[in-house]
């Protein structure tokens, strides 16, 4: 259920106008993650926009910063992160340059997501609601210090709402994610020795066996998910096409369903790995899945994610391949969904764009609830 704002032509299109003004502000503000290195303009233009909250700055060191902004007493939060991913050389434009046209909002980090942080401080000067907001700079980096360290703290808040974008649509599901480093070695030799010990060659004989894998769980399903999402990201080492690989590494992650044991999958990938070749296997990130707990207890969050998605009367959209940090918020005991303006498909893409419609929608939305309309 989707309900209309309320708002006149002209009010619709005043907000609107804020949104791209403050977006235009946060594009300007290279957020590259990596190198982290996120200054501090960022954060000034939050604060500056935000006349009558509380703003409390917090760093939780190499790049992790967050600012919490408060007015009144809220319960629901809204999380949003301000760092991108690194520009594509495939870009045809300045990336920090917000162009706008009749339709989208082209900018570095537009739809993923400063999009939706435009909006909410858009429409939190439009209304007087008790309104709670969070931004925080390292979502991109797979290590989450700022909401581990947000979360480590009294916040009083039990719901919260992950700006991510979905296409104004609540989503209360999402699959979970896990990143891991495998080392190989071998013997260096010369490459004309039979059967030859190469690094190289156990870990493409193990990339083959994982991959047999993937096909096999093609047909698991959670409600609109199916299969487990994988993908081998990097492989490197060896010297040159006649000496035997004495070392190689290589990086993969994979997307379980809420339904899938995360652990049990990287238990399953580590024994696929000729123990005579393998160094060491790591994981160097995990996310919990959406809802997250599993069973029961992830039943129960996703049934109250369901309600809270009704009484805020958000159109309810279908569960999503990517992974948020919402499962940060569902680990730790708050409801929590996803809404935010853009499609997950113009994330990290060259020329990334979000809809001016998107944009005017989720505003709109934004105010509605901070001005505490409910079912």
């Amino acid at each position: 259920m989707k309900r209309d704002s309320g708002l006149g032509t002209r009010d619709s299109e005043a907000l609107l106008d804020a949104t791209l003004t403050h977006l235009r502000a946060l594009v300007a503000c290279d957020t590259q993650n990596p190198p982290r290195a996120i200054g501090a303009a960022i954060f000034d233009h939050i604060e500056s926009a935000l006349p009558g909250f509380q703003c409390t700055r917090t760093d939780y060191g190499d790049g992790a910063i967050t600012v919490h902004a408060m007015r009144g007493t809220p319960t629901l939060l809204f999380n949003v992160h301000l760092d991108t991913v690194p520009r594509s050389p495939a870009w045809s434009r300045d990336p920090f340059d917000l162009l706008v046209t009749d339709e989208h909002a082209i900018g570095l980090g537009a739809c993923d997501i400063k999009g939706g942080a435009a909006a909410l401080i858009a429409a939190s000067n439009e209304s007087d609601g008790d309104c709670g907001l969070l931004f925080s700079s390292d979502e991109e980096a797979n290590d989450p210090r700022c909401l581990r360290g947000f979360l480590a703290g009294a916040h009083g808040y039990r719901d919260v709402i992950v700006t991510e974008p979905t296409r104004c649509r609540a989503v209360l599901a999402h699959r979970g994610i896990v990143s891991a480093l495998v080392r190989f070695r071998g013997d260096a030799g010369h490459a004309s020795t039979a059967n030859p010990r190469s690094a190289l060659h156990a870990a493409i004989r193990w990339g083959d066996r994982a991959l047999d894998h993937i096909e096999s769980l093609a047909d698991e399903r959670y409600l609109d998910l199916s299969g487990l999402r994988f993908n081998i990201g990097r492989i490197e080492g060896g010297i040159k096409a006649n000496v035997i690989a004495p070392s190689a590494e290589l990086r993969f992650g994979f997307r379980p369903l809420p339904s899938q044991s995360a652990d049990a999958l990287l238990g399953t990938f580590k024994v696929m790995a000729d123990a005579e070749s393998l160094e060491s296997f790591e994981q160097t990130f995990g996310g919990d899945p959406l809802p997250a707990g599993g069973g029961a207890l992830a039943q129960s969050r996703n049934d109250a994610a369901h309600a809270l998605a009704q009484s805020l009367q958000l159109e309810i959209g279908p569960a999503v391949d990517f992974w948020t940090e919402a499962a940060l918020f569902s680990a730790a005991g708050l409801t929590a969904l996803v809404y935010g303006p853009g499609d997950i498909a113009q994330a990290h893409s060259a020329d990334e764009w979000v809809r001016l419609s998107e944009l005017a929608d989720a505003a709109q939305t934004y105010r509605r609830i901070i001005d505490g309309a409910r079912a």
